[in-house]
């Protein structure tokens, strides 16, 4: 009797012979079960990763190192303050994929390296960990936006002239981003020379997405933004949502060869 809740016995009770209400009520139940199981382990993967990047901290370190080289070189070499709108933009989504891909690229390759990867097959579904390595991308990737974008209108001087607009496409193209490398870090951990194919195949992938990312913040960045940046927002929302979908999709598929 405890395995059941006292909200399902009563509703057995009020139910009576309704077996079409009960067998419904059993497959959610069964559904929120599975999905809440599954969130566990990942968030138990996604602690994992973390406490292994804070042991280290050499990930984050580089990050930060590499942000700040490339923020002064592009001031002081392109005279960055200067430029358009849209030339601004283009600088800052490019400093933050490189950013990215310096680190994103290790997320399925360092379990490999330490020889956890088996270990993960062994205890986990493809779905749970890749919800869990997705979840500490997304984690990281959103860090390194954050503090690109704020170092780039620190030092720039830049006018952010709508910030609600301008965080939701960060949030967004964070997500993005974050979507498509851990899918192809999950392919690539397969393969010998992980370093010189990871780039390779992501920067195809990303380069849609990195447009679509520049035209938004030239609009964020303009007082008087075109009309059709709503076409733009909701491509990106597409984007994000297809990644996000495909991966789940083709996870088992990678995962099992």
């Amino acid at each position: 009797m405890c395995l059941f809740p006292s909200s399902f016995l009563l509703f057995l009770k009020n139910t009576r012979h309704d077996n079409g209400r009960v067998r419904l009520y059993i497959c959610f139940s069964r559904a929120g079960l599975l999905f809440m199981s599954t969130l566990d382990k990942a968030f138990s993967i996604f602690i994992k990763d973390i406490r292994q990047e804070w042991r280290t901290r050499f990930g984050v370190n580089t990050i930060l190192a590499f942000i700040a080289s490339s923020l002064f070189v592009v001031l002081f070499s392109m005279r960055a303050d200067q430029l358009s709108a849209a030339s601004q933009s283009g600088l800052l989504w490019i400093i933050i994929l490189f950013a990215c891909l310096t680190s994103l690229s290790r997320v399925f390759v360092s379990e490999r390296e330490r020889g956890t990867l088996d270990l993960l097959r062994l205890n986990a579904s493809p779905i749970v960990v890749y919800s869990g390595k997705l979840l500490f991308s997304l984690g990281l990737t959103l860090f390194i936006t954050f503090s690109t974008s704020f170092l780039f209108l620190w030092i720039l001087q830049s006018s952010v002239y709508n910030p609600a607009f301008f965080f939701l496409v960060l949030l967004l193209g964070a997500a993005g981003l974050a979507g498509t490398t851990t899918l192809l870090s999950a392919l690539v951990s397969q393969a010998n020379r992980t370093s010189a194919i990871f780039p390779v195949i992501t920067l195809p992938l990303l380069i849609p997405l990195l447009l679509i990312l520049i035209r938004l913040t030239g609009y964020a960045f303009n007082p008087s933004p075109a009309e059709s940046y709503l076409n733009d927002l909701l491509a990106l929302i597409g984007f994000v949502g297809v990644t996000i979908s495909a991966s789940v999709v083709l996870i088992d598929t990678l995962w099992d060869d």
